[in-house]
């Protein structure tokens, strides 16, 4: 098999008329220690970014809070504005000095960094543009809008929202077509099953942040152990090929620094799990 074909294995879905495959990859991890900062090896991050594209991803997403900046730059110096890649990235929180997560839907904010996240890319107009939190002290729809009015202008191609409720979607849907949701989801956190519910039913696309995490893996570790043994797998690749299951509008991002784990979360697309498997995993958390 070809490398180039793996992440091909996950199926494909459709962003504003652009297929990708549903498998993709989060570029938040290419950055220094506590999501602050440079890596310790540039070169090697930008090769992670090559051999993920080079293995068939086609969708990478990315934040200019992940450094902050840093992510952004260094998808821009290793693809620069490549046509067969969708970069999406977000726009709406603020780290400080401490490394604290800020909510900012200001409607000027957003729009400087805009502006920014165009120059880090490398690109005239941004494939997939997400407001990152919605901001208790701006209206949400303010800040929507500014998204929708980003859009009329080419700056950005499809506007998607994260860290939503259904009301806030539907909220940004009277504003936007909203193309993706990206949301926290996983084998042992599904608070957003009701937000993934519309996704599906209106064939919107749900990027389910932390689709790997360490709790589920501990929580679950012995029926993924049973299922990793029968397919040959891991853990990881199990879950993931779960996510897969769960809608045909599921698109996982895993993110990793290192291209072995990268390689071996690509496995997931090759991974078929059984109806039995897909059942005992989605009552692992009842």
């Amino acid at each position: 098999m070809s490398t180039n074909t793996i992440a091909s294995e996950s199926g494909s879905f459709d962003i504003g008329g652009r297929s990708i495959n549903r498998l993709g990859f989060g570029a938040m991890r290419l950055c220094g220690e506590g999501i602050i900062g440079p890596p310790e090896d540039e070169a090697d991050a930008r090769s992670v970014l090559m051999r993920a594209v080079e293995h068939g991803i086609d969708c990478i997403d990315t934040a200019d809070s992940y450094g902050p900046g840093v992510s952004e730059r260094l998808i821009g110096e290793a693809l620069g504005d490549r046509e067969d890649v969708l970069v999406a990235t977000k726009a709406g929180l603020l780290r400080n000095a401490q490394g604290e997560w800020l909510a900012h839907g200001d409607p000027d904010y957003l729009r400087n960094q805009v502006l920014a996240s165009l120059d880090r890319l490398r690109t005239d107009t941004i494939d997939l543009y997400q407001f990152h939190r919605p901001d208790q002290d701006v209206p949400y729809a303010d800040s929507i809008a500014t998204f929708a009015e980003l859009q009329d202008e080419s700056l950005v191609d499809q506007v998607g929202v994260s860290n939503v409720s259904v009301e806030q979607l539907e909220t940004a849907r009277e504003h936007v077509d909203v193309a993706t949701v990206q949301n926290r989801y996983n084998v042992d956190d599904r608070s957003s099953a009701d937000v993934l519910e519309v996704c599906t039913e209106n064939d919107i696309g749900f990027m389910p942040w932390a689709p790997i995490n360490a709790d589920d893996l501990a929580a679950h570790g012995g029926v993924l152990d049973e299922i990793a043994a029968k397919h040959e797998a891991t853990r990881r690749q199990v879950t993931l090929a779960w996510l897969l299951e769960r809608s045909p509008v599921m698109l996982p991002i895993p993110g990793t620094s290192s291209i072995d784990h990268l390689e071996a979360n690509l496995g997931a697309a090759r991974l078929s799990l059984t109806d039995e498997d897909v059942r005992r995993l989605t009552d692992a958390a009842h």
